[in-house]
């Protein structure tokens, strides 16, 4: 390390651990305006180097020696809770206060905005003195935010509309953002127009008032599951969530409702609460996230289980149709199914099953004088709650035959395994 770079090390380490104070702005403002402006050489060398670390710092969102020039998001106290509710209250967001005019005369208002590395999150407010009718705002999409380096599409939103029902607080959560975006522009577009009357508003974006990342760790550690595999690859952590990115190559993986709601974060052996999560399928497999809340701020310990996924277990259960009763037949780890009903209709073969909410009967057909005859189409699913607690999944599975079957024949079923994996994940 030249004397350069260890200047500029020392210097950034010091100017990291400095907490201004709210008052530093304006009079540093104050200050320049009155001092006659000079010129200064400076050698090419450290011009360079000035350059690099203010290019490393932007890449990494090391912006904690700017964050005391936040501002409090004002009125949304009832469409923002738990953690983004928290931030927003000590003033982490940004001012925006845009305003244009929908074709209905309402008043469509950027109020501003909270980024980190892991999301975007805009509040809005709409308001109209006749009236806001909520049929006439749900159609109005927020699709995306554009800017340099930035296409990031829109993820999730709720809203608030007042007893008058004269204003709307909203909020909407987008893809991250790129901190090298200086000007970024919402695009909206109002459902009885179609997506062809796109509009937008431009907004300067400020990224030293990014929120810094807190953690970013490579985790890569594959998961053998029943039919595929998972690679959790990275973890990083935020002030407002914590994201865990991967691939997947799981072949029935949407064949019960589990998705990733059974994979847990532990920090400090303390499951931290799933936020949501999802995927995007390509011929080489499935890229996921999962976002959870935000981590504790003293974190000695973190820990992905993978508690429960979707799982597969061959069957070839053969039932018989004949004497049938309503009783519950056995299938593998704890599972049953029930045949309610068997019925010729002009459909077909009509069987009405049960099964636990938990199971799908994969390679289903039934056996008649005619041979075996393959499953056409489910229809009717409907839910069931029992005394006991349970939640039956009752359907009706339609096979394309005029005969009397003999016998129902299931070659398999898909559910959720508890698979008890654990992959500890360094915290320094």
């Amino acid at each position: 390390m030249n004397k350069v770079e260890k200047q500029l090390m020392n210097e950034r380490e010091r100017i990291n651990s400095i907490t201004a104070p709210e008052y530093l702005e304006e009079r540093l403002r104050n200050a320049l305006d009155t001092v006659p402006k000079r010129k200064k050489r400076v050698s090419s060398s450290w011009m360079i180097a000035a350059a690099a670390l203010l290019f490393i710092s932007l890449l990494s969102y090391n912006y904690n020696a700017f964050a005391f020039y936040g501002k409090k998001i004002l009125g949304f106290d009832e469409v923002i809770f738990g953690t983004i509710k928290d931030l927003n209250d000590k003033g982490m967001g940004q001012s925006i206060e845009r305003t244009v005019k929908l074709s209905d005369g309402t008043d469509f208002t950027l109020n501003g905005m909270m980024t980190d590395e892991n999301q975007t999150i805009l509040y809005y407010t709409l308001s109209n003195p006749k009236g806001i009718n909520e049929e006439s705002v749900d159609p109005l999409i927020f699709s995306k935010i554009t800017g340099f380096f930035t296409d990031s599409m829109g993820v999730s939103g709720t809203y608030i509309i007042n007893d008058e029902k004269t204003e709307i607080k909203g909020m909407k959560t987008f893809e991250p953002i790129s901190p090298f975006s200086k000007k970024l522009s919402l695009h909206y577009s109002n459902g009885k127009e179609g997506m062809a009357g796109d509009q937008k508003i431009t907004f300067p974006y400020d990224p030293n008032k990014a929120m810094q990342t807190e953690v970013k760790q490579s985790i890569k550690t594959t998961i053998k599951v029943d039919r595929g595999q998972i690679t959790f690859k990275t973890i990083t952590a935020t002030p407002s969530s914590t994201v865990i990115k991967g691939t997947m190559n799981v072949k029935n993986f949407d064949r019960t409702f589990l998705g990733f709601s059974g994979i847990e974060l532990l920090a400090n052996g303390k499951p931290i609460q799933i936020m949501g999560g999802g995927n995007s399928s390509s011929f080489n497999g499935s890229t996921f996230d999962i976002q959870y809340d935000a981590l504790p701020k003293e974190l000695e310990s973190l820990e992905l289980v993978i508690k429960e996924f979707v799982g597969y277990q061959m069957l070839d259960k053969k039932i018989s149709l004949f004497d049938m009763t309503e009783e519950a037949i056995p299938l593998e780890h704890g599972f049953h199914v029930w045949v309610k009903e068997v019925e010729q209709t002009s459909k077909g073969t009509e069987i009405t099953v049960a099964t636990e909410q938990d199971v799908m009967l994969d390679g289903v057909s039934i056996k008649s004088k005619d041979g075996e005859i393959p499953l056409k189409t489910t229809v009717g699913q409907t839910e069931d709650n029992e005394s006991d607690g349970r939640i039956m999944k009752i359907r009706t599975l339609i096979f394309d035959a005029n005969v009397k079957p003999e016998a129902l024949i299931i070659k398999g079923m898909h559910y959720n395994k508890q698979y008890n994996k654990s992959i500890k994940i360094p915290v320094n």
